[in-house]
């Protein structure tokens, strides 16, 4: 497995060690020796599937309190997968980094505790595979604008109006969140 650090310090993009043949192919999704040598949580409490349609972007969603790290894999199709950190007071506040996380590459995300997630699909359709650290709570989510213009987020998309559910689309910008609702950074934790 090879894991590298990507723009954001503490958000990680992780590359299995894929075994394929003829056959076809067999790697490890999730370790927990492995992923704690990497200094990644071993403990994950919720596992999720997302299958969305070309165009659909999901987010940009956070928890907050009962805050979710999550790792997140494609299992079909092709996505851009973004993160963006939202703890105030931290040196990365309102800064962004994204991934293209596909079945072919197999490209894993590491969005810690304190980010806001979000993706496009690119390919036809796309199936995702995500484990969370907390469960879901509707109470603590809160959604951040997908083109707040002052994240500034680099989208692949070929419109100006990606299919949103009803909820993003109503989504406020980052600014106007109460400063209550946002996480708070903490340099004492790690990822």
């Amino acid at each position: 497995m090879k894991v590298r650090e990507t723009t954001l310090p503490g958000c990680l993009l992780i590359q299995p060690q894929v075994f394929e043949d003829r056959r076809g192919f067999f790697y490890e999704n999730w370790n927990a020796e492995t992923f704690a040598r990497a200094g990644l949580p071993m403990r994950f409490v919720q596992s999720n599937v997302s299958r969305s349609a070309q165009g659909v972007l999901r987010g940009l969603h956070c928890q907050w309190p009962d805050p979710q790290g999550k790792l997140v894999h494609v299992l079909e199709g092709e996505v851009w997968d973004v993160a963006v950190d939202v703890r105030l007071g931290s040196p990365t506040f309102a800064c962004w980094t994204g991934a293209v996380l596909s079945a072919r590459n197999r490209h894993h995300l590491w969005i810690p505790e304190g980010f806001a997630h979000g993706f496009l699909v690119l390919s036809e359709a796309a199936l995702l595979g995500y484990l969370c650290t907390a469960p879901y709570s509707a109470s603590s989510e809160f959604s951040i604008r997908w083109d707040d213009p002052s994240l500034s987020i680099e989208w692949f998309t070929a419109s100006d109006a990606p299919l949103l559910s009803e909820r993003d689309a109503r989504a406020p910008a980052l600014h106007e969140l109460p400063s209550e609702r946002l996480p708070v950074y903490d340099p004492n934790l790690s990822r």
